[in-house]
């Protein structure tokens, strides 16, 4: 089930923000940021931000906003974290196809990722297969603990 969160999902949203962003392989976040930085920045005005279920436990979240103001608004951005004891059950995709859904009735016409670390195979082949097209590459822009500097992707889809 995927639902708007509310405040009361803090501690469930914080339990997936955390290893991902201390992490610092996919997310261009500072990986010492505090949690009530980081809540902050995910429940920032103007996000539309949910959480999806399973059996009751929030295992994933994501985050829908305009991509930029004014004449760039019409087009969508989104951030996505599933928790890491739960990937590889479609959780990202869920959320990925209830995202493209929500923001198609928000009115946005099209939605735009612009920072999809290339290392992160498995965003990268579930933004594809949701029907987004790599239309930009900026090379060596993400700092990868382990791999160094990766490229980053400009992905997008219309809606």
């Amino acid at each position: 089930m995927i639902r708007p969160a509310t405040r009361a999902d803090d501690d469930a949203v914080w339990a997936i923000l955390e290893p991902t962003i201390r992490a610092g392989e996919t997310y261009a976040l500072p990986r010492d940021g505090t949690r009530v930085q980081m809540l902050a920045y995910w429940f920032a005005a103007g996000n539309h931000v949910f959480v999806a279920e399973v059996g009751g436990d929030v295992l994933g979240t994501y985050a829908l906003r305009a991509n930029q103001h004014g004449g760039g608004a019409h087009i969508a951005n989104a951030g996505f974290m599933t928790h890491p004891d739960a990937t590889g059950r479609g959780i990202a995709r869920a959320m990925g196809v209830h995202a493209i859904e929500t923001a198609a009735s928000l009115g946005f016409l099209a939605m735009q990722f612009n920072f999809v670390v290339a290392s992160n195979t498995r965003a990268v082949s579930l933004w594809k297969g949701l029907g987004f097209s790599e239309v930009g590459r900026l090379p060596g822009a993400f700092r990868h603990p382990v791999d160094g500097l990766v490229d980053a992707l400009v992905m997008h889809r219309r809606l």
